[in-house]
């Protein structure tokens, strides 16, 4: 649909608002998110800027606040450690200093509590299976949450009860 394009200027900026309310009223999003949503409407540039710094200026649209709520609901929901993270913020377009800041508040404690949860649920749905077998998939499952090797190993070990040094063929 190529609604912009037919509008005159006071009708595109009424479509910006719409589209920027709605998105918000479905969840946060960082202004680069916004940006992409409104010229996936046609919603010339200087437009989108100019109704997005509207949204700035009334709190409406703060990057940190995005980031900070993001992190926190995916470290909840998913038990994402600081480094996949990152990497979503980076996707949603959110400032590599304004992320860095957001996940300096991440309690290292609740992230090691995090993969010691999520090895505990997927541990279940293991049991007939060697202890090798479950070392592997597991530290592959912290790796893909973005846990680093050295505690994926150590959180994996300690749930599995074992002393054994990290497998080689890893």
């Amino acid at each position: 649909m190529d609604e912009a394009a037919e509008l005159d200027p006071e009708q595109a900026y009424v479509l910006a608002k719409k589209v920027v309310y709605d998105r918000l009223a479905e969840r946060s999003h960082s202004r680069a998110d916004l940006e992409r949503a409104l010229a996936k409407r046609r919603v010339p540039a200087e437009m989108a800027a100019a109704v997005l710094d509207r949204f700035e200026a009334a709190g409406l649209v703060d990057d940190e606040v995005f980031a900070r709520s993001w992190i926190e609901g995916r470290q909840r929901g998913k038990g994402l450690a600081s480094r996949a993270l990152a990497a979503e913020l980076r996707s949603k377009g959110v400032d590599d200093e304004v992320a860095r800041r957001a996940l300096a508040e991440i309690d290292p404690d609740a992230e090691r509590q995090a993969a010691h949860e999520l090895v505990q649920r997927k541990l279940r749905s293991m049991r007939g299976l060697g202890e090798q077998v479950q070392t592997r998939r597991l530290v592959g499952l912290l790796a893909r949450k973005g846990y680093p090797p050295g505690l994926a190993y150590e959180v994996v070990r300690t749930e599995l009860g074992t002393d054994a040094e990290p497998l080689e063929s890893m």
